[in-house]
Protein backbone atom coordinates (compact mmCIF):
# COMPACT_ATOMS: atom_id res chain seq x y z
CA UNK A 1 0.00 0.00 0.00
CA UNK A 2 1.31 3.56 -1.01
CA UNK A 3 0.94 5.99 1.62
CA UNK A 4 1.37 9.49 1.12
CA UNK A 5 2.07 12.50 2.92
CA UNK A 6 0.81 15.87 3.13
CA UNK A 7 2.59 18.54 1.42
CA UNK A 8 4.33 19.89 4.15
CA UNK A 9 5.82 16.75 5.51
CA UNK A 10 6.49 15.70 1.76
CA UNK A 11 8.59 18.69 0.70
CA UNK A 12 10.12 18.61 4.35
CA UNK A 13 10.84 14.86 4.50
CA UNK A 14 12.70 15.67 0.48
CA UNK A 15 14.70 18.45 2.41
CA UNK A 16 15.62 16.49 4.54
CA UNK A 17 16.82 13.60 2.53
CA UNK A 18 18.24 15.52 -0.11
CA UNK A 19 20.42 17.33 2.44
CA UNK A 20 21.99 13.54 3.44
CA UNK A 21 22.30 13.10 0.19
CA UNK A 22 20.46 9.95 0.16
CA UNK A 23 19.19 8.74 -2.86
CA UNK A 24 14.88 8.88 -3.26
CA UNK A 25 11.83 8.77 -5.40
CA UNK A 26 9.62 11.44 -5.00
CA UNK A 27 6.07 11.77 -6.60
CA UNK A 28 4.05 15.37 -6.24
CA UNK A 29 -0.42 15.13 -7.24
CA UNK A 30 -1.10 18.16 -9.16
CA UNK A 31 -2.35 20.25 -6.57
CA UNK A 32 0.82 18.87 -4.16
CA UNK A 33 -2.34 17.88 -1.40
CA UNK A 34 -0.72 14.56 -2.09
CA UNK A 35 3.29 13.60 -1.93
CA UNK A 36 4.98 10.26 -1.57
CA UNK A 37 8.14 10.17 -0.55
CA UNK A 38 11.04 6.87 -0.59
CA UNK A 39 14.57 6.12 -0.32
CA UNK A 40 15.10 3.56 -3.07
CA UNK A 41 16.36 0.91 -1.17
CA UNK A 42 13.10 1.17 1.08
CA UNK A 43 10.94 1.54 -2.11
CA UNK A 44 7.19 0.10 -2.13
CA UNK A 45 7.11 -3.02 -3.78
CA UNK A 46 3.51 -1.84 -5.45
CA UNK A 47 5.79 0.87 -7.18
CA UNK A 48 7.76 0.89 -10.74
CA UNK A 49 9.33 3.68 -12.34
CA UNK A 50 11.80 4.21 -15.21
CA UNK A 51 13.81 6.82 -16.62
CA UNK A 52 15.44 7.29 -20.26
CA UNK A 53 15.59 4.03 -20.98
CA UNK A 54 13.21 3.44 -23.82
CA UNK A 55 12.88 -0.25 -22.49
CA UNK A 56 9.52 -2.42 -22.76
CA UNK A 57 8.29 -5.63 -22.95
CA UNK A 58 6.63 -7.20 -25.75
CA UNK A 59 3.23 -9.10 -24.41
CA UNK A 60 2.35 -10.91 -27.88
CA UNK A 61 -1.13 -8.88 -26.89
CA UNK A 62 -2.30 -6.78 -29.38
CA UNK A 63 -3.82 -3.56 -27.77
CA UNK A 64 -7.54 -3.25 -27.71
CA UNK A 65 -9.32 0.62 -26.78
CA UNK A 66 -12.66 1.88 -26.80
CA UNK A 67 -12.89 5.71 -25.91
CA UNK A 68 -15.79 7.19 -24.06
CA UNK A 69 -14.91 10.88 -24.46
CA UNK A 70 -17.39 13.51 -22.75
CA UNK A 71 -19.39 15.20 -25.09
CA UNK A 72 -18.16 18.16 -27.36
CA UNK A 73 -20.91 20.67 -26.20
CA UNK A 74 -19.62 19.66 -22.43
CA UNK A 75 -16.21 20.32 -23.70
CA UNK A 76 -17.30 23.54 -25.45
CA UNK A 77 -19.01 24.93 -22.43
CA UNK A 78 -15.98 24.84 -21.19
CA UNK A 79 -13.67 26.18 -23.47
CA UNK A 80 -16.19 29.02 -23.61
CA UNK A 81 -15.86 29.93 -20.52
CA UNK A 82 -11.96 29.76 -21.14
CA UNK A 83 -12.35 32.32 -23.57
CA UNK A 84 -14.31 34.51 -21.65
CA UNK A 85 -11.53 34.37 -19.12
CA UNK A 86 -9.17 35.01 -22.01
CA UNK A 87 -10.89 37.98 -22.77
CA UNK A 88 -11.54 39.61 -19.41
CA UNK A 89 -7.47 39.36 -18.81
CA UNK A 90 -6.98 36.87 -16.60
CA UNK A 91 -5.68 34.44 -18.30
CA UNK A 92 -3.54 34.34 -21.44
CA UNK A 93 -3.16 30.39 -21.91
CA UNK A 94 -4.53 28.09 -20.01
CA UNK A 95 -4.20 24.09 -20.30
CA UNK A 96 -7.90 22.26 -20.04
CA UNK A 97 -8.41 18.78 -19.21
CA UNK A 98 -10.93 16.62 -18.98
CA UNK A 99 -10.62 12.60 -17.70
CA UNK A 100 -12.09 10.05 -20.71
CA UNK A 101 -14.06 7.01 -19.59
CA UNK A 102 -11.93 3.82 -21.56
CA UNK A 103 -12.23 0.30 -21.98
CA UNK A 104 -9.34 -1.96 -22.39
CA UNK A 105 -7.81 -5.57 -22.72
CA UNK A 106 -4.04 -4.62 -21.00
CA UNK A 107 -4.22 -3.90 -17.24
CA UNK A 108 -2.37 -1.17 -15.62
CA UNK A 109 0.68 -3.39 -15.89
CA UNK A 110 0.40 -4.52 -19.51
CA UNK A 111 0.62 -0.75 -20.14
CA UNK A 112 3.52 0.05 -17.93
CA UNK A 113 5.74 -2.53 -19.48
CA UNK A 114 4.91 -2.21 -22.83
CA UNK A 115 5.10 1.60 -23.14
CA UNK A 116 8.67 2.63 -24.88
CA UNK A 117 8.26 6.00 -23.20
CA UNK A 118 11.59 7.98 -21.54
CA UNK A 119 9.43 8.80 -18.19
CA UNK A 120 7.23 5.69 -17.02
CA UNK A 121 5.69 5.40 -13.65
CA UNK A 122 3.57 2.23 -12.53
CA UNK A 123 1.53 2.68 -8.81
CA UNK A 124 0.32 -0.60 -8.64
CA UNK A 125 -3.92 -1.15 -9.14
CA UNK A 126 -3.79 2.66 -9.34
CA UNK A 127 -2.28 4.85 -11.97
CA UNK A 128 0.04 4.18 -14.66
CA UNK A 129 2.13 6.82 -16.60
CA UNK A 130 4.06 6.66 -19.83
CA UNK A 131 4.77 10.28 -20.44
CA UNK A 132 7.10 12.24 -23.21
CA UNK A 133 7.78 15.24 -21.17
CA UNK A 134 10.96 16.45 -18.99
CA UNK A 135 10.14 18.24 -16.38
CA UNK A 136 13.27 19.73 -14.68
CA UNK A 137 16.16 18.21 -14.36
CA UNK A 138 19.36 19.43 -11.54
CA UNK A 139 23.21 18.22 -12.63
CA UNK A 140 26.29 20.56 -11.98
CA UNK A 141 24.28 23.31 -10.47
CA UNK A 142 22.40 23.91 -13.27
CA UNK A 143 18.55 23.41 -13.22
CA UNK A 144 17.20 23.14 -16.73
CA UNK A 145 13.48 22.36 -18.05
CA UNK A 146 12.32 21.45 -21.36
CA UNK A 147 8.31 22.37 -21.95
CA UNK A 148 6.65 20.64 -24.45
CA UNK A 149 3.80 23.02 -26.20
CA UNK A 150 2.60 22.34 -29.64
CA UNK A 151 1.51 18.91 -31.40
CA UNK A 152 1.31 17.47 -35.05
CA UNK A 153 0.82 14.36 -36.70
CA UNK A 154 3.61 13.17 -38.07
CA UNK A 155 1.84 11.93 -41.46
CA UNK A 156 0.70 15.37 -42.64
CA UNK A 157 2.81 16.87 -45.47
CA UNK A 158 5.58 19.50 -44.31
CA UNK A 159 4.38 18.65 -40.53
CA UNK A 160 7.40 20.32 -39.26
CA UNK A 161 7.22 23.34 -41.11
CA UNK A 162 3.07 23.74 -40.66
CA UNK A 163 3.92 23.27 -37.13
CA UNK A 164 7.29 25.63 -36.51
CA UNK A 165 4.84 28.24 -38.85
CA UNK A 166 1.61 28.07 -36.96
CA UNK A 167 1.32 31.97 -35.43
CA UNK A 168 -1.30 30.14 -32.73
CA UNK A 169 0.77 27.07 -31.54
CA UNK A 170 4.13 29.92 -31.55
CA UNK A 171 2.25 31.96 -29.44
CA UNK A 172 1.49 29.32 -26.88
CA UNK A 173 4.90 28.06 -26.73
CA UNK A 174 6.63 31.42 -26.16
CA UNK A 175 4.33 32.01 -23.78
CA UNK A 176 5.19 28.78 -21.61
CA UNK A 177 8.84 29.17 -22.46
CA UNK A 178 8.59 32.84 -20.74
CA UNK A 179 6.35 31.36 -17.81
CA UNK A 180 9.29 28.54 -17.03
CA UNK A 181 11.95 31.23 -17.22
CA UNK A 182 10.19 33.12 -14.74
CA UNK A 183 10.13 30.43 -12.78
CA UNK A 184 13.51 29.05 -12.74
CA UNK A 185 14.22 32.47 -12.04
CA UNK A 186 12.98 32.39 -8.71
CA UNK A 187 15.35 29.35 -8.26
CA UNK A 188 18.28 30.45 -9.53
CA UNK A 189 20.26 33.30 -11.22
CA UNK A 190 21.53 33.54 -15.10
CA UNK A 191 18.43 32.10 -16.50
CA UNK A 192 18.81 31.64 -20.44
CA UNK A 193 17.15 29.90 -23.52
CA UNK A 194 19.93 27.70 -25.47
CA UNK A 195 17.64 25.98 -27.53
CA UNK A 196 13.96 27.47 -28.58
CA UNK A 197 11.33 25.46 -30.66
CA UNK A 198 12.89 22.55 -31.28
CA UNK A 199 11.03 19.42 -32.85
CA UNK A 200 10.89 15.87 -30.91
CA UNK A 201 9.35 12.71 -32.10
CA UNK A 202 6.95 10.56 -30.28
CA UNK A 203 5.08 7.16 -30.27
CA UNK A 204 1.51 7.49 -29.87
CA UNK A 205 0.12 4.06 -30.38
CA UNK A 206 0.15 3.62 -34.15
CA UNK A 207 0.63 7.51 -34.68
CA UNK A 208 3.94 9.05 -34.99
CA UNK A 209 3.53 12.98 -33.19
CA UNK A 210 5.88 15.61 -33.61
CA UNK A 211 6.23 18.20 -30.48
CA UNK A 212 7.49 21.19 -30.17
CA UNK A 213 10.17 21.83 -26.93
CA UNK A 214 12.70 24.51 -25.94
CA UNK A 215 15.55 24.40 -23.35
CA UNK A 216 15.30 26.79 -20.55
CA UNK A 217 17.98 26.64 -17.70
CA UNK A 218 19.25 28.84 -14.85
CA UNK A 219 22.78 28.48 -12.39
CA UNK A 220 21.64 27.41 -8.52
CA UNK A 221 24.12 27.57 -5.96
CA UNK A 222 26.61 24.31 -4.72
CA UNK A 223 23.86 23.63 -1.70
CA UNK A 224 20.82 23.56 -3.88
CA UNK A 225 20.26 19.84 -2.80
CA UNK A 226 19.64 20.84 1.12
CA UNK A 227 16.53 22.86 0.00
CA UNK A 228 15.28 20.56 -3.23
CA UNK A 229 11.94 20.42 -1.68
CA UNK A 230 11.42 23.76 -1.35
CA UNK A 231 12.80 24.47 -5.39
CA UNK A 232 10.15 21.78 -5.98
CA UNK A 233 7.27 23.72 -4.57
CA UNK A 234 8.01 26.65 -5.62
CA UNK A 235 8.19 25.10 -9.00
CA UNK A 236 4.92 22.47 -9.53
CA UNK A 237 2.70 22.68 -10.78
CA UNK A 238 4.60 23.04 -14.00
CA UNK A 239 4.18 25.96 -16.63
CA UNK A 240 3.07 23.75 -19.41
CA UNK A 241 0.24 21.70 -18.04
CA UNK A 242 -1.80 25.41 -16.49
CA UNK A 243 -0.73 28.43 -18.58
CA UNK A 244 0.09 32.08 -17.61
CA UNK A 245 -0.38 33.79 -15.00
CA UNK A 246 0.08 30.74 -13.45
CA UNK A 247 -1.45 31.46 -9.83
CA UNK A 248 -4.40 32.78 -11.50
CA UNK A 249 -4.66 30.01 -14.10
CA UNK A 250 -4.69 27.65 -11.73
CA UNK A 251 -7.41 29.57 -10.01
CA UNK A 252 -9.80 29.13 -13.18
CA UNK A 253 -8.98 25.81 -13.91
CA UNK A 254 -9.94 24.54 -10.66
CA UNK A 255 -13.45 26.14 -11.37
CA UNK A 256 -13.89 25.23 -14.67
CA UNK A 257 -12.76 21.44 -15.11
CA UNK A 258 -14.84 19.03 -14.25
CA UNK A 259 -12.53 16.58 -11.94
CA UNK A 260 -9.79 17.27 -9.98
CA UNK A 261 -6.98 16.01 -11.76
CA UNK A 262 -5.20 14.09 -8.60
CA UNK A 263 -1.38 12.71 -9.63
CA UNK A 264 -2.02 13.45 -13.49
CA UNK A 265 0.07 16.13 -14.39
CA UNK A 266 1.49 16.47 -11.15
CA UNK A 267 5.28 15.78 -11.29
CA UNK A 268 7.72 12.39 -10.35
CA UNK A 269 11.07 12.27 -9.98
CA UNK A 270 14.49 10.94 -8.98
CA UNK A 271 17.38 11.75 -6.67
CA UNK A 272 20.41 10.16 -7.28
CA UNK A 273 22.49 11.68 -4.06
CA UNK A 274 24.29 14.54 -6.32
CA UNK A 275 21.39 15.25 -9.58
CA UNK A 276 17.79 15.03 -10.30
CA UNK A 277 15.60 14.06 -13.01
CA UNK A 278 11.90 14.34 -12.96
CA UNK A 279 9.26 14.25 -15.24
CA UNK A 280 5.28 16.18 -16.25
CA UNK A 281 2.78 12.93 -15.44
CA UNK A 282 0.86 13.14 -18.64
CA UNK A 283 -0.17 10.39 -20.70
CA UNK A 284 -1.56 8.99 -17.78
CA UNK A 285 -4.49 6.35 -16.55
CA UNK A 286 -6.11 6.27 -12.90
CA UNK A 287 -7.70 3.39 -12.27
CA UNK A 288 -10.96 4.14 -10.04
CA UNK A 289 -13.01 1.21 -9.05
CA UNK A 290 -13.47 -1.13 -11.50
CA UNK A 291 -13.11 1.79 -14.60
CA UNK A 292 -10.07 2.53 -16.10
CA UNK A 293 -10.01 6.84 -16.87
CA UNK A 294 -7.52 8.41 -19.17
CA UNK A 295 -6.03 12.14 -18.94
CA UNK A 296 -5.97 14.75 -21.61
CA UNK A 297 -5.94 18.32 -22.82
CA UNK A 298 -4.36 21.37 -24.25
CA UNK A 299 -3.38 24.40 -24.00
CA UNK A 300 -6.35 27.35 -25.41
CA UNK A 301 -5.40 31.01 -26.50
CA UNK A 302 -7.55 33.12 -28.04
CA UNK A 303 -7.29 32.38 -31.23
CA UNK A 304 -7.89 28.42 -30.56
CA UNK A 305 -10.65 26.70 -32.39
CA UNK A 306 -13.14 24.54 -29.99
CA UNK A 307 -13.61 21.68 -32.28
CA UNK A 308 -9.32 21.16 -33.01
CA UNK A 309 -8.90 21.55 -29.08
CA UNK A 310 -11.50 18.81 -28.17
CA UNK A 311 -10.18 16.64 -31.32
CA UNK A 312 -6.80 16.82 -29.82
CA UNK A 313 -8.36 15.85 -26.43
CA UNK A 314 -9.36 12.97 -28.27
CA UNK A 315 -6.01 11.95 -30.34
CA UNK A 316 -4.22 11.86 -27.59
CA UNK A 317 -6.11 9.19 -25.31
CA UNK A 318 -3.45 6.16 -26.77
CA UNK A 319 -2.25 3.13 -25.64
CA UNK A 320 1.63 2.65 -25.99
CA UNK A 321 2.69 0.32 -28.14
Amino acid sequence: MVKFLSKKEGFSLINTLASKKEPFLFIISYDKSKIYVSKLDELSGDIAYSFDCNERVDLDKKAKLKKFPIEYLTYKEAFNKVIKEIKSGNTYLLNLTFKTKIETNLTLFDIFAQAKAPYKLLIKDNFVCFSPECFVTIKDNIISTYPMKGTIDASIANAKEKILNDLKESAEHTMIVDLMRNDLNMVGIKTRVPKFRYIDKIKAGDKELLQVSSKIEANLTKDWYKNLGDILDTLTPAGSITGTPKKKTVEIIDSIELDKRGLYTGIFGVFDGKSMQSAVMIRAISKEGNNLYYYSGGGITIDSNPKLEYQELIDKIYLPL
